[in-house]
Parts: structure tokens; C-alpha cells; sequence
């Protein structure tokens, strides 16, 4: 039996070569810039896929919650960032996870560091998460006084060591070209060199950067000494529509079987809805795409197919938009493909992958 033939459900395929390929291109991009390659691992969240980073070099991750640092400690990894705010119910967690790694932590509140000053056992990293422009978390320019007493809380304490500052450059991924993207880079970089330059010396820390877009784009990471990219490694539709990645780097891809024809109206319905692709979209040329449709072999798969789309998804069913010969190549129980919008939730929604050559890849699972 070929790998198709065994697909009975929705299955999340993985193309190991491309994967290893967008990890391998990262981080020589990395050391040619002279900067710490940390990636965000929640994209993958497989410690199968980080002993791939590991071959590369890589020796320091950021994750984005506390289970899943605990979950690469146990894969072996012993510098994590967690790359979202802190929780402070978790304080337990966190100390017994700083007691056994080199953790990092993000703060954004004096209350926070306070609170970690005054319970924690064991030693961490502090960051300061700055908003650069993308409005969901962190401080402003207009907070340094607020800095201040942060890092003033880490220098009164023997347990918190200041590290610098850390920015997700967010409002990438609403770029629509690549010097839109270089853009966006260049003047939140130069932000953050302003805030790191307002600190006194030996206050001032490194300047940590993580989004896709600016790190696919960007051949030079002038001005930083840390990047966190994560969604590279697999790559999606949104980085096709905003032009940080070509089709032949997006390494992931659900393979749907087909359960309903309707050629009247050119549409098939799939085994593939929302809790598979997840229900982000893109809106091109007056339409919402939830993604883009492929002809699966057993190689992979092929560019997507003109005028072939999906137009909508409910929990399980999925809608494709098709021309003429692909609906006539198709038949209740064909498989077909779907490149998803948005592969760090299509991924966090399957929970594993299947290779090409039939390796089943499992995830970190939320407790």
C-alpha cells in the first residue's frame, strides 16, 4: 500500500526535505549576521522536529507557555525562553522549571517582578516585551519609567537577571509586500535601539526579535542580537500573500478526502474543517480564502491549483472551489490537498504530522 492509500481522515502531511531546508537557510542566515538563532518552537511543538534545529546548531529555543517548556526540558533543552507573558498562578511551575534549566521570562508590570523577586527560589532571565507597533502586548517608549523600576528590580535581586528586551513584530503578517515588510523592520528596530540606548550602561541587555515575515525577508539583521522565528520552518498562505515565502517552501499540507461532488456549482465538500485548518483566512481579490488546493502524489504535492480554493469551514466540513477538470478527477473517497493559511494553528489543531516517507511525528499535548 502507498502512503495515500492508508489515509482514512484528515492527516497533516510533512515534507521533511523543505522542513530541514527553511531550518538549515534560518540559521545560516543567522550566523552570517552574527546573531543568537532562539526559534519559536510553539509552531512545531514536536520534539522530533527540535532534535532537527539541534543538527543545525541551534542550542537555545523560545517556547510560548510553560508546559511546553516543560516538554522540551524533558526533550533535552535547557535554554528556553517563554515568550509570553508571565502568569503568576504558575509560579510553582516556574521555579520548579528554573531550578532544573537557563529559563527566561517575559514582564511586563512591576507587580510581576515583585512577585518573582519575593517567591522565587531559583534564578531566571528577565526580558522587557516592548510593543513596537503591534498593539497586543508590552510597553511603549512612553513606559520607561515603568522600565525603570523593573529593571531596578532585577539588579536589587540575587534571583532575576536583567537580559534585555524582547518584540514580536506582529503587524508584519499585514504587510502586503517585501519592502512593506523591511519597513516595519527597520523602524521598530530602530526603537528598540532607542529605548536600549536611554538605559544606563551595564542596564542596557540585548534586543530580541521574532516574526516570519521580517526573518524570511531580511537577508541582514542589523541592529539585533536575537531572532525568534517560528512559522518559517513549515511556512503557509499568509506568508505566499504577503511575500515573505515561495510555494516551495511551505512544507506542510492536510491531506482531505473528498465525501460530496457538487458540479453544478463547482464545489466538493471534504473531510476538513475548522478544528483541522483552523479558521484563519486571507481576503484576495475580494474573496476569503481558508486555503489553497493541491493535487497530492506520493512525492508531496504539486503547486496550488488555479482558481481552487476553499470558500468555507464549519467544525468538520470543508468547501473547495474548483475548475471544470479537477472536479472530474474526483470522487467520493479522492484525497485532495490543502495548503493551510495559517500553519502554526493547522498544526497546534492535528497535534502530529505524517512524514512523506510514512513516519508518524507527534506533538506537545496541553495538559
Amino acid at each position: 500500500m502507498s502512503l495515500l492509500d492508508n489515509i482514512k481522515r484528515p492527516t497533516l502531511l510533512l515534507d521533511e526535505q523543505k522542513c530541514r531546508q527553511n531550518i538549515r537557510w534560518m540559521a545560516e542566515k543567522a550566523r552570517k549576521s552574527d546573531v543568537t538563532f532562539r526559534p519559536h518552537f510553539k509552531s512545531h511543538q514536536s520534539a522530533v522536529i527540535g532534535e532537527w534545529f539541534r543538527e543545525e546548531g541551534v542550542t537555545a529555543i523560545t517556547v510560548s507557555s510553560v508546559g511546553m517548556a516543560r516538554y522540551f526540558r524533558d526533550a533535552g533543552w535547557n535554554n528556553i525562553t517563554v515568550a509570553f507573558p508571565v502568569n503568576l498562578r504558575e509560579l510553582d511551575e516556574i521555579d520548579e522549571l528554573a531550578g532544573k534549566i537557563h529559563l527566561n521570562l517575559l514582564v511586563n508590570s512591576p507587580v510581576v517582578i515583585s512577585d518573582l523577586a519575593g517567591k522565587l527560589r531559583n534564578p531566571v532571565g528577565i526580558f522587557i516585551e516592548i510593543d513596537a507597533g503591534y498593539h497586543r502586548s508590552g510597553l511603549t517608549q512612553i513606559n520607561s519609567d515603568l522600565m525603570h523600576i523593573i529593571i531596578d528590580g532585577c539588579t536589587r535581586s540575587n534571583k532575576l537577571e536583567f537580559h534585555g528586551f524582547l518584540s514580536h513584530f506582529g503587524e508584519s503578517y499585514d504587510a502586503r509586500s517585501p519592502d512593506e515588510i523591511k519597513q516595519i523592520y527597520s523602524h521598530n528596530v530602530n526603537e528598540l535601539q532607542q529605548i536600549r540606548c536611554s538605559l544606563k550602561p551595564g542596564q542596557q541587555g540585548i534586543i530580541s526579535v521574532g516574526d516570519t515575515p521580517t526573518c524570511n525577508v531580511l537577508e541582514s539583521f542589523t541592529g539585533v542580537d536575537e531572532i525568534r522565528p517560528g512559522n518559517f520552518l513549515f511556512n503557509d498562505v499568509m506568508q505566499i500573500e504577503i511575500g515573505s515565502c515561495t510555494t516551495d517552501q511551505i512544507a506542510i499540507c492536510l491531506a482531505a478526502p473528498v465525501v460530496d461532488l457538487y458540479p453544478s456549482r463547482n464545489e466538493v465538500v471534504v473531510y476538513g474543517g475548522s478544528i483541522h485548518l483552523s479558521k484563519e483566512r486571507i481576503n484576495s481579490d475580494g474573496h476569503e480564502i481558508f486555503g489553497l488546493v493541491v493535487k497530492l502524489t506520493e512525492n508531496g504535492w504539486s503547486q496550488p491549483l488555479e482558481e481552487c480554493i476553499v470558500t468555507q469551514l464549519s467544525q468538520e466540513h470543508g468547501v473547495l472551489r474548483l475548475d471544470s477538470a479537477t472536479m472530474q478527477s474526483l470522487k467520493p473517497g479522492s484525497l485532495i490537498g490543502i495548503l493551510p493559511v495559517h500553519a502554526c494553528l493547522t498544526a497546534d489543531c492535528m497535534k502530529r504530522y505524517l512524514t512523506l516517507d510514512g513516519k508518524q511525528v507527534s506533538m506537545f499535548i496541553r495538559s
